[in-house]
């Protein structure tokens, strides 16, 4: 067979989603699974060393081109725009669904203290979480989980990758202190901004606490989960009254 890296390299470029090495050998059908992956391995490591500004890495349980993070800046010149962000409303809720699921609207208010149907519904549209089945309790109410695109965002391999509560709390702990030694030496905001972003910092604060005593109870839990295929589709009806429950 011609080139197999060329091949592999040509696959990836063409794939809307991250490619599987189990797809890549399926395409690559009278080809042994090492040779693929030798010529996966033979790729990776060549856009290494030419020091491109692309890279093939391994995201979301497949493999992607990608730009490196020092081409960031010029990126954003040609596009123009700031990236879509999320409110920290929508990053506390996608915070705790991400750590806690599978996990339900009810579950979710219990830890952030507050109603979640906004945020929800956001992080739905966005394709940052999705409609894993429902709880085998009564009202069956839904439940969510994080997709595939959430982890293709946030350039992780899998759910393990994620960060430790120890891991965040001291990146929380950096970036508080930075924040406090620009506000000493630029900040000339009101006191009204000020007591905001306390209160914004407190919420923070809480919230990470909330999800750190609820994550020892959650992997010990045996939750009973009504498994959803994926062919079944939630009708919009079905979805919002969960959301405005």
């Amino acid at each position: 067979m011609e080139n197999i890296s060329a091949i592999i390299e040509a696959l990836i470029l063409a794939s809307e989603s991250p490619l599987t090495l189990d797809k890549i050998c399926t395409i690559l059908d009278g080809v042994d699974r090492p040779e693929v992956q030798n010529a996966l391995d033979q790729l990776i490591v060549g856009y290494d060393q030419r020091q491109s500004g692309i890279s093939v890495q391994e995201v979301a349980g497949g493999f992607q081109f990608r730009t490196r993070t020092e081409m960031s800046v010029w990126v954003k010149k040609l596009k123009g725009t700031k990236p879509a962000t999320l409110s920290p409303a929508a990053l506390e809720t996608l915070a705790i669904v991400a750590y806690r699921q599978p996990i339900v609207k009810a579950e979710i208010e219990t830890v952030r203290g507050v109603d979640v149907g906004a945020p929800l519904k956001g992080l739905l549209e966005k394709k940052l979480i999705r409609i894993v089945g429902r709880k085998d309790v009564p009202g069956k109410p839904i439940i969510y989980g994080t997709t595939k695109k959430f982890l293709e965002v946030f350039n992780l391999k899998e759910l393990a990758d994620l960060p430790t509560m120890r891991e965040l709390k001291e990146i929380t702990e950096q970036q508080g202190i930075l924040d406090l030694e620009t506000v000493e030496e630029t900040a000339t905001g009101s006191t009204e901004e000020r007591e905001m972003e306390m209160a914004e910092e407190r919420e923070v604060e809480s919230v990470e606490e909330s999800i750190e005593e609820h994550t020892e109870e959650i992997t010990a839990e045996s939750v009973h989960v009504q498994e959803t295929p994926e062919h079944e589709s939630f009708t919009q009806d079905i979805v919002e009254d969960d959301i405005n429950s």
